[in-house]
């Protein structure tokens, strides 16, 4: 039986893609084994959000060959998307697959193993103008929690910085049905957990209507997003779910009042702000005010009340002034985040401001990094410090840790459990658990 290794960059859409590939290749009768093992075909799903992605995208794959020179190395994603010659180029690849024909990927090895010169097959097609959802199964597996729901494809909104709307492909939503099939086979292997999980799931439906029942009508965004929630909602077995990251202008009062009536909603919630200052924001091309990313967050926590607010922000954005990042720094002091991923900007050819003017120095950049990981350590223990003292549902992914709802971290080293009791194996069970100060616990 030959062996298959994946190795997933990036996020956490293209660890549901993964696993949708590695699904095509079990059912042909592969064995899937780990990427530091020994196997006859390494998968690479590849990032390019960064040039450092695609510089360890480079190393991924290189490392693959060396540990099997005879295997097949197959560099799938985005980076072979936005770049498939240089990609191609690269020493040991033999198959480069964009995000789009996925499903073919176990015939391109076939047709890599049948050939007689063996070169390199490139399998990339322009997305640019795909319409349609590619159909990507996941299969469920046992005595695991956390199951990622892949519920549309692409982007159309076109952030200056970001790369992504040309390596995705524009807005695809997939079929309702398909969603909640997938939805009840996760239920059925075991998982407690659902993320609902895409490039900008708050464009659910925008495309082309798929609501449940199929209706084509015109509504706002985010309200097709809350059809998808309720109805995996029902399912039984099913104890949370989840939102990956979304847009500040999907928060609407009719959103939030449709969702805090669902108690498998997890009050955790990853709003991309990016930069707390206007000026940059029109530049970013984000489609939002920093007044209007505050009012969101006010609706958030009036309505979840121990709430997780965690955000994204891009540092040294060209044309960034020290002024302006003094006010991302205020405003993200003012918001007071559970979490802030902060990222210095990285010139990425292909988008808009890969050309914009007055790019700071990397010393700069780094220079205000370190001031908002500061800000950012302060808010993280202020935050976990709420807690301490209070009984929460902990949903245990393995033997002794687990998250809290809101996504805080905890490890059986060091807490006291509300009701004592077998502490065997909590693999896949929630159990209230009472916060303690020695708590050594995070994000």
């Amino acid at each position: 039986m030959k062996k298959i290794a994946a190795l997933t960059l990036g996020c956490k859409v293209n660890e549901y893609d993964t696993q949708a590939m590695l699904n095509i290749f079990t059912n042909r009768g592969y064995e899937i084994t780990k990427f530091e093992e020994y196997a006859d075909i390494y998968l690479i799903n590849t990032c390019t959000v960064t040039n450092l992605s695609d510089k360890k995208s480079r190393q991924m794959i290189r490392r693959a060959k060396a540990k099997n020179p005879d295997s097949i190395v197959i560099a799938a994603g985005c980076y072979s998307q936005v770049s498939p010659e240089e990609v191609a180029e690269i020493e040991g690849v033999n198959i480069v697959l964009g995000t789009k024909d996925r499903h073919k990927i176990v015939v391109l090895v076939q047709n890599f193993e049948d050939s007689a010169d063996r070169e390199t097959i490139i399998n990339v097609e322009n997305n640019k103008y795909e319409k349609v959802f590619e159909e990507l199964e996941v299969e469920s597996a046992n005595a695991r929690t956390r199951a990622f729901l892949k519920i549309q494809e692409g982007c159309n909104e076109f952030c200056t910085y970001c790369i992504i709307p040309y390596a995705r492909g524009r807005n695809r939503s997939r079929e309702f049905s398909k969603i909640i099939e997938e939805a009840q086979r996760f239920a059925n292997g075991g998982f407690k957990e659902i993320v609902l999980t895409g490039i900008h799931i708050a464009s659910y439906g925008a495309d082309n209507g798929h609501t449940r029942g199929g209706s084509s009508s015109k509504r706002s965004e985010g309200s097709q997003l809350i059809d998808v929630i309720r109805e995996v909602h029902k399912i039984e077995g099913i104890e949370r779910i989840r939102l990956s990251s979304v847009e500040p202008k999907v928060i609407t009062d009719e959103f939030i009042e449709e969702i805090k009536k669902l108690h498998k909603i997890c009050d955790h919630f990853h709003l991309s702000l990016q930069s707390g200052c206007d000026r940059i924001l029109k530049l970013m091309n984000r489609k939002y005010s920093k007044d209007e990313f505050r009012e969101a967050v006010k609706k958030i926590r009036t309505a979840f009340p121990n709430v997780a607010i965690t955000t994204d922000i891009i540092v040294g954005f060209p044309g960034e002034t020290e002024e302006d990042f003094i006010e991302t720094y205020n405003f993200a002091e003012e918001i007071n985040f559970a979490d802030i991923h902060i990222f210095p900007y990285a010139a990425k050819k292909g988008t808009k401001s890969y050309d914009f003017p007055d790019r700071l120095t990397k010393s700069e950049k780094q220079a205000r990094v370190q001031k908002l990981i500061k800000l950012c350590d302060i808010q993280v223990e202020q935050f976990r410090e709420k807690f301490v003292g209070k009984k929460m549902a902990v949903l245990f992914e393995t033997e002794n840790s687990g998250y809290t709802t809101n996504y805080i971290k905890m490890s059986i080293e060091g807490i006291c459990e509300a009701n004592a009791g077998s502490t065997g194996n909590l693999t896949n069970l929630t159990k209230e658990i009472l916060i303690c100060k020695q708590q050594n616990y995070h994000t």
